[in-house]
């Protein structure tokens, strides 16, 4: 498997790696994982991890492209290359552009490619607002069909992604498996412990959650926006943001204080002590204003028993609809209501989350997901199969023409 990103750190692809590689290794396959020289190790069942060599001055990448991506994609290449010589594998399992690397690798091996496309590489040129240039965005395309073209499976992760395959036209070669795993809440602890008081919030005082990270597309000026709107309206609810970088984290502190808006933030938290802010807060919000994928902590929200407003783009709306969030233009006035809203409504909160509870458990379960990661596999290995037969019966039937002829 060709991971290029710090394994493991707290956000969206390597969260949906590792509950790939715990998927695989509880369908009884081994995973020898290559990736960047940056993330904390992960003790998996059958999983062994190899890490790429660290280019000099280099302690960090950041999310999205960046020219220090190519220099460690290469390396990551070297090593991949390295592994492929001295074991013998199966299949070669390739998350977003390391597909470029894995297709041309399991060619050369001559055995099967699955591509787990987590987004379109041209639109994150857009999203992380690296460049507009025409031409770079018409090679990332190539790229990235060469990548589909080239894989006997690709895993899409939400439906527009799904339909992209599909205009493509690889969508017979296409398992949508959505990361109803990959978020960084599963389970709400029996109680908030004193997350409310260690940051000097009342008890009595509506709270607004939004856990991620600080990337441009996934909204906080306009949530920002929103919580300036909502003091004015509700002076006594607060908003808490978990996640950011601590320059990050700063600078939106200054802002939040120039326009009066009631910000709490936290800073990065370890995944595992999310939860008890689930449980702390009354309301969770997804204010992504670009993009088309599914958030991974979406997923995850919906089984927290919490209601949900977001903002009524595709990226929500390919899994939440009016009757398990409440949905909003992203315009901070709309955001501000909504969340408004919802604290004078007691049980239209209760409503929406027994709502979302529900979808949760009828379709985005571990147990889905799951099955579809078996069927993904069994594609994968039967495609790989049927060549191995194909072959065998090739060398059986000419050794039976040589020995006719000889005869």
């Amino acid at each position: 498997m060709l991971a290029p990103e710090p394994f493991f750190e707290p956000r969206g692809t390597p969260f949906s790696e590792y509950h790939r590689i715990k998927a695989l290794g509880e369908l009884g396959h081994s995973v020898d994982l290559v990736t960047y020289p940056f993330g904390q190790d992960v003790e998996l069942p059958n999983l062994r991890i190899f890490r790429c060599l660290r280019p000099p001055f280099v302690r960090r990448v950041a999310i999205g492209p960046s020219i220090t991506k190519v220099v460690l994609d290469a390396l990551l290449a070297m090593t991949a290359i390295r592994r492929a010589l001295s074991e013998r594998y199966d299949a070669i399992h390739s998350h977003e552009e390391a597909g470029v690397v894995g297709v041309w690798l399991a060619r050369w091996l001559g055995i099967p490619h699955l591509y787990d496309m987590h987004s379109s590489l041209p639109q994150q040129l857009t999203n992380f607002r690296y460049s507009a240039s025409p031409w770079l965005r018409r090679l990332v395309q190539w790229a990235e069909h060469r990548m589909i073209d080239g894989s006997r499976v690709v895993i899409t992760v939400c439906k527009a992604l799904q339909d992209a395959v599909t205009e493509i036209g690889a969508g017979s070669r296409a398992v949508l498996i959505e990361n109803v795993m990959g978020g960084d809440v599963d389970e709400i602890p029996s109680g908030p412990g004193d997350v409310r008081e260690t940051w000097g919030i009342s008890a009595r005082a509506p709270l607004a959650l939004y856990t991620g990270t600080f990337e441009p597309y996934q909204g906080l000026e306009l949530l920002m926006a929103a919580a300036a709107a909502l003091a004015r309206t509700h002076p006594e609810a607060r908003v808490m943001v978990v996640g950011g970088e601590p320059a990050q984290v700063e600078e939106a502190q200054r802002t939040a204080r120039a326009t009066g808006a009631r910000l709490v933030f936290t800073g990065l938290q370890p995944p595992s002590e999310v939860p008890r802010f689930i449980a702390a807060c009354d309301i969770l919000v997804s204010p992504r204003i670009a993009g088309t994928n599914t958030p991974l902590k979406i997923y995850s929200y919906l089984r927290t028993g919490k209601p949900i407003v977001a903002t009524n783009l595709l990226t929500h709306t390919q899994v939440l609809d009016e009757r398990t969030a409440v949905l909003v233009p992203p315009e901070a006035a709309a955001f501000a209501a909504a969340i408004g809203y919802l604290i004078d409504h007691p049980v239209e909160r209760g409503r929406l989350a027994a709502a979302a509870q529900t979808l949760a458990a009828a379709k985005y379960s571990r147990s889905a997901y799951l099955d579809k990661t078996r069927e993904a596999y069994a594609r994968l290995l039967n495609v790989q199969c049927g060549m191995q037969i194909a072959a065998a019966v090739g060398v059986v039937h000419c050794a039976l023409r040589i020995v006719d002829s000889s005869l």
